[in-house]
């Protein structure tokens, strides 16, 4: 597998932020967000096999463990890695960007309950990359699992909204604003909205600053 990078830090985003979490970066993506802070991701990384990513994590204490990209789920030895990691006691959360079909990953780790989690992203038009996602993947998510919205500004809000209504998801859901835009804007209109979703900033950020590893 490529990996571009492995380290330990604060859970930032979503349902699990503040848990002290490890994440294993894979290296590769199929979507060009305006965005994205993890451009060296695209390219960046070495080869490792799967017996030597473990013995990497095997000195970190967090149980907690979060396979994100770049993109994972276009490396096909990424489903086996992810089943290491939980035969090895791990709880395993896998951000995936949302353009690509999960439900094979559905069904092959439903039987690992809410020790796998799925953590879906759906682009949002400020992104330029809202005509990649596979809304299909969203009735999939399990109650336990989460939908993410990263929010540039009220027509991203509206966008998430209008998918929200339309899809009425069972998951958890997260609406993130985009790192250093109006984030009062976008607290105040979940506010006035009742929205059924929680509010997240990346707490690491606010931590460390924009860096890497962190």
């Amino acid at each position: 597998m490529k990996i571009c990078e492995i380290f330990q830090s604060i859970q930032g985003e979503g349902d699990l932020a503040g848990y002290p979490s490890i994440f294993i970066r894979l290296t590769g993506c199929n979507l060009r967000c305006k965005y994205c802070d993890t451009e060296y991701a695209f390219y960046e990384g070495k080869e490792m096999s799967i017996e030597d990513i473990m013995k990497e994590i095997g000195d970190y204490k967090s149980k907690y463990v979060c396979v994100t990209g770049g993109e994972p789920l276009l490396q096909e030895e990424t489903p086996n890695l992810l089943k290491t990691l939980l035969n090895n006691g791990y709880k395993v959360c896998l951000e995936t960007n949302g353009s690509l079909d999960i439900s094979d990953i559905c069904k092959e780790f439903e039987k690992y309950g809410e020790d796998f989690v799925i953590s879906l992203d759906i682009k949002c038009p400020y992104s330029g990359m809202s005509d990649k996602m596979r809304l299909e993947n969203i009735p999939l998510l399990r109650e336990h699992d989460q939908l993410k919205f990263v929010v540039y500004d009220e027509e991203d809000y509206n966008y998430a909204k209008d998918i929200i209504k339309r899809f009425k998801p069972r998951c958890k859901i997260i609406i993130q604003p985009v790192w250093g835009t109006d984030y009062r804007r976008i607290a105040e209109l979940m506010i006035e909205d009742g929205i059924n979703a929680r509010f997240s900033l990346q707490i690491h950020k606010i931590i460390w600053g924009e860096r890497r590893g962190v």
